[in-house]
């Protein structure tokens, strides 16, 4: 697994260029953890209030971070809401190296890495 430090900008590029091509737009880091939690509540988007919205961008995230053992989905509620719980305690990084940790943890999702 590449760490902060060996994030591939190049596999970037080309994950961004795959997205724009499907969804219509350049991806951001939000709009990625949302489109991986919408593929996972399997909801139309048009039914999603604003707060709606931001749970899907958490699933998302959770999801993500599952495939390296920091969430687990512990179950999905009556309504198709899957549930996680965190495994361990994450460590605090600035904005920056937040958003490469995530760039790579989506990478390896989409299987870019």
């Amino acid at each position: 697994m590449k760490s902060q430090e060996n994030f591939d900008k190049k596999q970037w590029a080309y994950f961004k260029n795959d997205f724009k091509q499907q969804y219509g737009e350049y991806p951001s880091v939000i709009s990625t953890l949302f489109v991986v939690g919408l593929s996972i509540i399997e909801t139309e988007l048009n039914s999603l209030t604003k707060e709606e919205k931001q749970d899907v961008i958490h699933v998302g995230l959770c999801e993500i971070l599952s495939q390296e053992g920091l969430y687990v989905k512990t179950h999905v509620d009556e309504d198709g809401w899957p549930h996680f719980k965190a495994t361990q305690k994450t460590k605090t990084l600035d904005i920056e190296k937040q958003e490469t940790y995530l760039r790579q943890r989506i990478l390896n999702y989409f299987n870019y890495a």
